[in-house]
């Protein structure tokens, strides 16, 4: 990591009124306390309000950063109840990422009063641990094209093993599903993560090809949407 990336990360991890130990600071970036304690040092030679000392933590003082962006009531409020659904929702990595953002939302905006739900509960259901593990599995196939091995339970719970191309995640509100090519059936399946027994991801990665692309899919969704002509 570049000493400026570094640094950036630091004021990054000290944000919202957040005590941090060097030792933690040091875990977080992979480098010596050593290294961490010349970095706060020169943080501070340079005029940023870095408050602590060795051996109790260090903060930054509010105020420091400006929200970048300039969000109206209701774009904050969106924002943030789409932060919260995240962190509710999605795979642990996400989930950790979400709560990240919801601190400097809050540090960033104190006076907004907005109050956030972040238990899965106020959702109506809650992910076990398998599920978030598949979510982040399939994820990570999505966004490197990587095919998706499946032990699979339909509603009748009859099983069968699958491989797919994995196109797209779909959160329904009470479940998350995933769309992609089946090549048994030959034809785009949608799964729901809570009826996927295993996944594996087999190391074997695809190109798109017409026809069993995730637009292919939208366009057959919206053909069949569309009411039968007069």
């Amino acid at each position: 990591m570049r000493r400026a990336d570094r640094l950036f990360a630091i004021l990054q991890s000290l944000r919202g009124g957040r005590l941090r130990t060097a030792q933690q600071l040091a875990d977080e970036l992979e480098v010596s306390v050593r290294t961490v304690y010349r970095d706060l040092a020169d943080l501070q030679a340079q005029g940023v309000p870095v408050d602590g000392e060795r051996g109790m933590g260090y903060l930054l003082r509010d105020g420091f950063f400006l929200p970048p962006l300039a969000l109206s009531a209701i774009e904050l409020e969106a924002l943030t109840w789409g932060v919260a659904m995240v962190r509710a929702h999605a795979d642990e990595s996400l989930a950790r990422a979400a709560e990240e953002l919801e601190i400097k939302l809050r540090a960033a905006t104190p006076t907004r009063g907005i109050t956030i739900p972040t238990t899965a509960a106020a959702y109506g259901f809650r992910l076990t641990a398998a599920d978030r593990q598949r979510l982040k599995a399939a994820r990570e196939a999505i966004a490197t094209r990587e095919k998706l091995a499946l032990d699979y339970a339909d509603a009748a719970g009859a099983t069968s093993e699958r491989v797919v191309r994995p196109l797209e995640l779909q959160h329904w509100g009470a479940v998350w599903t995933l769309t992609g090519w089946c090549e048994l059936r030959g034809d785009f399946r949608a799964f729901r993560i809570d009826r996927i027994r295993q996944l594996t991801r087999t190391g074997t990665h695809f190109r798109p090809e017409p026809g069993k692309r995730i637009e292919d899919y939208m366009a057959l969704v919206r053909c069949e949407a569309r009411p039968p002509a007069s």
